[in-house]
């Protein structure tokens, strides 16, 4: 074996350092690419933005509307017109139609029989409740939809003064009335509003008709709640029906026995002499 150069020795060490230098800052580059956002390599880059817990979604901007807000993407929009604020009496049928009208119940006892009277005619009425009887009988409320009924918003208390009251009284008597009355009936259309004893405002019409209820006046006001008699009851349709076809009925407040005989001789009346059965015109 020959002897190596003196040269040779003295460059080994040189050479380890640098090996050793470049090692070191090859190893700091790769810490460092490993440590920076977005770093980890093709599996976070394919990670969708919100996968991990408690992460957030960026999503484009909802633009402002011109109120500077911004305006909620599906939102569900109003299903409820605006009606007429005039109060009606006219049917929605043409030519020689009536309309029954109930008010002040329902009542557990003498609404199930009115809805008997009216089926056996095959007659649909208009039914004005009162918000804590309907909120009371939901199931009866649901029984009143489902027979092809009308519903109607007839306060809260009954107050036959309202219309002397401020506006805001007669704002929640309307109001807490309607949304007892749509959650008694499973969210059923109330498509009409009867102020106790007609005391309607122009503020009270022009709120209900905002909502979707038509003021719902009456031509013949049988004064059945009086109970004055069976034969007295019919007596005043068969005198009045000339002044228009919207006939008030009670189903609630008291006892209603007459009523619900005299409804029944009513109807046959009215149908002997040619009367078609209506609701009360919306629009």
């Amino acid at each position: 074996m020959g002897r190596l150069a003196p040269g040779r020795f003295k460059s080994a060490p040189q050479a380890a350092v640098i090996g050793v230098a470049v090692a070191v800052v090859l190893i700091a580059a790769l810490v460092s690419a490993l440590l920076a956002p977005g770093g980890g390599g093709g599996d976070a880059a394919a990670a969708s933005p919100g996968d991990n817990k408690g992460g957030t979604t960026q999503q484009a901007p909802v633009p402002p509307n011109s109120s500077g807000t911004h305006t909620p993407t599906g939102a569900p929009p109003s299903t409820v017109a605006a009606v007429p604020d005039s109060i009606q009496h006219l049917a929605e049928a043409p030519g020689r139609a009536v309309n029954i009208t109930i008010d002040d119940g329902p009542d557990p006892q003498w609404t199930p029989q009115v809805l008997t009277v009216l089926k056996r005619h095959h007659v649909h009425a208009t039914f004005c409740m009162i918000g804590p009887q309907a909120k009371a009988n939901p199931l009866l409320v649901r029984r009143v939809v489902a027979e092809g009924h009308r519903l109607c918003d007839h306060t809260v208390t009954h107050d036959e003064s309202m219309d002397h009251k401020p506006f805001a009284y007669q704002k929640k008597e309307i109001m807490d009335a309607l949304d007892m009355i749509e959650d008694a009936s499973g969210g059923a259309p109330v498509q009409y509003y009867r102020a106790p004893g007609g005391a309607f405002t122009p503020a009270s019409r022009a709120l209900a008709a905002q909502h979707g209820m038509r003021p719902l006046g009456w031509n013949v006001d049988t004064k059945d709640f009086s109970r004055p008699g069976v034969g007295a009851i019919v007596a005043t349709v068969k005198n009045e029906i000339s002044n228009g076809p919207t006939i008030l009925f009670h189903d609630g407040g008291g006892n209603r026995s007459q009523t619900v005989t005299a409804l029944d001789q009513t109807l046959t009346w009215l149908a002997q002499r040619g009367y078609a059965f209506s609701f009360p015109k919306v629009r």
